[in-house]
């Protein structure tokens, strides 16, 4: 990390992540400052305390932040908005600094980590030594150093990198290594014996006729090479980021698990290097603000699990959102692409036309509700009325696929395990526990210990979790979805085979409702309204002839929805909106609903139906 010392570097925002990249930058010997909109954010005195050297600086940004100062390069949180933003980052860069986030650095520091340290060998040691004798005419006038390696300039510490933290080789996926959960393999039919060792290295017998020895040629140094695996997406992002590290785990590799679900990037890469534990493979859930401009990220496979309308305040439009998401595959990164979500299947650029060969497109796999049809994607295939996780193999798995190519070959699906035996509910849940897979066999994990790992897993609070069942009801909070999509997702996953009562509404932040019509036409039974835009919510599905009712609170909701709900229903709280209206924050509304919930739990209903309602549909 020389590129920091003595760099006057200004970082935008003391959010965590601000504090995390003073932190790094002082740490690795940057001159900082520290702006930030406000005149006491609350980790200023955590600033103070941990940075004493740190320069902070209050207020609305201005370009006199750079101008006419020693900074030379700028960092920005990615809670900011780019309107607050501008009076620096337009000036900076108009001057030639560079502007980056967290993740640049973080990227940086994983490149400046591979570089190989400096060994030095015996044979180096003694050339010096004759080196030095004959540039000596009188030896015993002269006293040699003790040790002289010593006064050699050592390699970063940040480069020095552990025994127990050999490199990940980036793992090419091919389909016949990928069969993993079956109890034997084959041999490769391509293997050859090692060949004998050439006369260079072998060392010439002596006289007698003894045998000639090898000379071992010692291992050249590696740097730190270990796999990434990189999360976006507007919903579900916390979910396979946490599935994904513990699948890693289950499967027998030092693991860690960062970025937007917390802790920090530059935080755990800095406790792991103190640590001298740096992992094998690294799970970064990363957000559209973290990946918009960002620099050199290369990771080793990402995924973007669907688009949907969101953060358009802070990205301008769709197509820029959609393009900060796609920015996570980096050059070459392995793409991990939601089949089922039109706009993420977009981002798999053109096959590239090569002279007198196939055109080649960029290696990737897919996931999705249906079948996969492709070696190496994963699906979902329906037997007997049990839907399965399945994974598509090449049907001769004796023949080897150029990654990459464009051909269309015949296909066997290998059923991974019953969609029924995850913990995680819901067909979205399914096709998360897909991505999940799919990047974990990318970073080299073998299928068998993840499929056990799938089934232990219980889900993230707030996400479509199971709450209780009552007279056969069974009530999920999925408070933490707060925009259109993630409703639209859980309502989605629970209505495959049943019907649902859905708890809507709250601060709409502007969205267009109109895409929950469809859905809530096919899965609900009725809508229960709160919060402030129910109005609006009532408006875009006025035509879906399913009954909406109006609450004034959450304790008068959960009592609606109980009475609308038959035998076999679900009640999901899913607002759609955020919660500020009527709430704290989400997590406070799901503590009312709950509570809500329990109460019916200690007193469960007992009366029948209510008159309106008919049989299932």
């Amino acid at each position: 990390m020389k590129h920091l010392d003595q760099l006057h570097v200004l970082i935008l925002g003391l959010g965590a992540s601000g504090l995390a990249m003073a932190r790094w930058c002082v740490r690795h010997g940057a001159v900082v400052t520290v702006a930030d909109t406000r005149e006491a954010p609350p980790q200023l005195a955590t600033l103070k305390s941990e940075l004493p050297s740190a320069t902070f600086v209050g207020g609305p940004f201005s370009a006199a932040l750079v101008e006419g100062t020693a900074i030379r390069a700028v960092y920005c949180s990615p809670g900011l908005s780019p309107q607050v933003m501008a009076p620096v980052v337009s000036v900076a860069r108009s001057i030639g600094l560079p502007v980056g986030g967290e993740l640049d650095l973080f990227a940086q520091a994983l490149a400046d980590l591979a570089v190989p340290p400096v060994v030095e060998t015996a044979e180096d040691e003694a050339t010096e030594g004759e080196a030095s004798e004959a540039a000596t005419p009188d030896a015993d006038t002269v006293t040699a150093p003790e040790d002289q390696a010593s006064e050699r300039q050592a390699a970063p510490a940040e480069a020095a990198v552990e025994a127990g933290t050999d490199a990940v080789a980036r793992t090419e996926i091919e389909a016949e290594a990928e069969a993993e959960a079956e109890a034997t393999e084959s041999p490769l039919e391509d293997e050859q014996p090692a060949p004998p060792a050439s006369d260079e290295s072998v060392a010439p017998a002596d006289e007698e006729g003894d045998a000639p020895v090898p000379v071992v040629e010692p291992p050249k140094p590696r740097g730190y090479e270990p796999a990434v695996l990189a999360i976006t997406g507007t919903n579900g992002k916390t979910t396979v980021t946490s599935l994904t590290g513990q699948l890693v785990e289950r499967a027998g590799k030092r693991v860690a698990v960062a970025g937007n679900i917390g802790p920090t990037l530059l935080d755990t890469l800095a406790a792991r290097m103190d640590a001298q534990d740096l992992p094998e493979v690294w799970v970064l859930e990363l957000s559209s603000f973290q990946l918009d401009g960002v620099q050199g990220f290369e990771p080793t496979a990402a995924v973007v699990l669907n688009v949907t309308q969101d953060h358009l305040d802070w990205h301008g439009d769709m197509d820029a959102y959609a393009k900060a998401k796609a920015r996570i595959f980096g050059k070459k990164g392995l793409m991990v692409l939601n089949r089922d979500d039109a706009i993420v299947m977009a981002m798999l650029p053109p096959p590239v036309k090569v002279k007198l060969q196939r055109p080649q497109i960029r290696a990737h796999i897919t996931f999705g509700a249906d079948l996969p049809r492709r070696p190496g994607d994963f699906g979902i295939e329906r037997v007997n009325g049990m839907a399965w996780l399945v994974r598509a193999h090449e049907a001769d798995e004796t023949i080897k696929r150029k990654r990459g190519a464009v051909v269309e070959e015949e296909i066997h699906l290998q059923r991974l395990m019953p969609a029924d035996a995850l913990r995680i509910r819901g067909q979205h849940n399914a096709l998360n526990a897909l991505a999940a897979l799919a990047l974990a066999v990318s970073a080299g994990c073998s299928l068998a210990p993840m499929l056990y790992g799938l089934r232990e897993y219980s889900g993230e609070p707030h996400r479509v979790e199971p709450v209780a069942i009552i007279d056969e009801v069974e009530y999920f909070d999925d408070s933490k979805g707060t925009n259109v999509g993630a409703t639209v997702a859980a309502l989605t996953g629970l209505g495959v085979d049943r019907r649902v009562v859905l708890i809507l509404g709250g601060e709409g932040k502007g969205q267009d409702f109109s895409p929950l019509a469809e859905p809530v036409s096919r899965h609900a039974r009725a809508v229960i309204l709160i919060g402030r835009d129910a109005p609006i919510i009532e408006e875009a599905l006025a035509g879906t002839g399913v009954s909406l009712q109006h609450a004034a609170s959450m304790e008068e909701a959960v009592n609606a929805a109980s009475r609308r709900a038959n035998p076999g229903d679900a009640v999901l709280l899913s607002p759609a909106c955020a919660s500020f209206d009527m709430f704290k924050d989400y997590a406070h509304r799901a503590a009312v609903f709950c509570e809500a919930v329990q109460v019916l739990v200690d007193s469960p209903r007992t009366a029948g139906l209510d008159d309106d309602e008919g049989a299932p549909a």
